[in-house]
């Protein structure tokens, strides 16, 4: 469980430092050195979390901070 947690804190950190960011699950899993099994399940914990969302064609993208959503 924690190891599972220091990915998902390090995926998010990711999304942090580079605004703009769209990745699929394949894109990630490389830049990350992770499975992509993995990879997809950290990414749905963030979609979850609402610090990401998942775009129509397959990519993670941030999701706006909250006061910025309509």
């Amino acid at each position: 469980m924690f190891l599972f947690k220091c990915l998902v804190a390090r995926v998010r950190a990711e999304y942090q430092e580079m605004p703009g960011l769209s990745l699929t699950v394949e894109q990630a899993s490389r830049l990350l050195g992770l499975q992509p099994s993995m990879c997809q399940t950290v990414l749905r914990t963030l979609v979850l979390d609402g610090v990401l969302y998942d775009t129509p064609r397959g990519a993670y993208r941030a999701a706006p901070p909250l006061r910025e959503r309509p």
